[in-house]
């Protein structure tokens, strides 16, 4: 066994600290954001609050999740968040699955198509006219469809499939597979990874959006959890809704801001682990091509 140069091996050690470094400053304000949302609001205000609750509290969190809307809305956030996922999922793999194939037509001008839409959009006033004159307010699709295809997902997912070997799908057409069929059986199944890093992308994506909701919903008890948690900032709801007092008041407003972004990020922390193993492995196989 050849043993590591000396160079080599302060190269780990530099680059073990370099990652430690990254880890710690990563972590540390996610911990601090959940030790103030269990905080004091003295505590809170004094700056005594670092990595562990001080004056331990729950008063915010029972305020929140004693709230019906609140369940309402974070209902929507869960059905929103699925049903939009999966129609960006079924369109970006139609289309990148059409874009992998070198011989089609148009090729070059499908992909100029996506990419300048990267670059340009229409603006604000022109999507909410059509959206409105579509009759898609106050409906998932208002969420759905304007976000229905991410560029970068779509270049990604692109690539893995043209790094696919192309006998299989050659061999499945003479077994009379149809196009469909080909990339039901043959291609999907290869490309786990990517599916689940796109999967990821995407339900992450809806699961923090808000301002789409907040465009084109008019009724409250159709806003996802991001908008009540906003509205909950700012004061427009919370306290009032939960018949909290003046004291409650004072404790929502020092730790409000810490227990969204927790009980916003907690879901997906919670289906994090289960796709991370497709993470890397996805990005790079997609990433090997262009």
């Amino acid at each position: 066994m050849v043993r590591p140069s000396r160079s080599y091996r302060v190269f780990q050690g530099v680059n073990g600290l370099v990652l430690t470094f990254v880890v710690v400053v990563t972590l540390y304000p996610f911990l601090n954001i959940v030790a103030r949302s269990f905080s004091g609001e003295r505590q809170i205000r004094s700056g005594e609050v670092t990595l562990w609750p001080q004056g331990f509290n729950l008063t915010t969190y029972e305020i929140v999740l004693k709230d019906a809307m609140f369940w309402r809305n974070y209902g929507n956030t869960v059905f929103y968040t699925v049903v939009s996922t999966a129609v960006a999922m079924v369109l970006t793999t139609c289309y990148a699955y059409v874009l992998s194939k070198k011989h089609l037509r148009g090729r070059t001008a499908l992909v100029g198509i996506a990419v300048f839409t990267m670059f340009f959009t229409g603006g604000l006033i022109p999507q909410y006219v059509l959206i409105t004159s579509l009759g898609l307010k106050n409906s998932v699709w208002a969420i759905a469809l304007p976000n229905a295809i991410s560029v970068f997902n779509l270049l990604v997912m692109k690539a893995f499939f043209e790094s696919l070997p192309t006998e299989l799908e050659e061999a499945a057409e003479i077994d009379g597979l149809s196009t469909y069929g080909v990339l039901l059986r043959i291609v999907l199944p290869l490309s786990k990874a990517v599916v689940a890093t796109m999967v990821l992308f995407y339900s992450v994506s809806f699961w923090n959006s808000w301002f789409s909701a907040f465009l084109y919903m008019d009724r409250s008890d159709l806003m996802p959890v991001t908008v009540y948690l906003r509205n909950l900032i700012q004061g427009a709801t919370g306290g009032s809704n939960a018949g909290a007092g003046a004291e409650q008041l004072t404790q929502v407003a020092a730790n409000i801001q810490a227990v969204t972004i927790v009980l916003t990020a907690l879901p997906i922390l919670c289906v994090y682990p289960f796709v991370q193993r497709y993470f890397v492995s996805g990005v790079m196989l997609g990433a090997v091509k262009s």
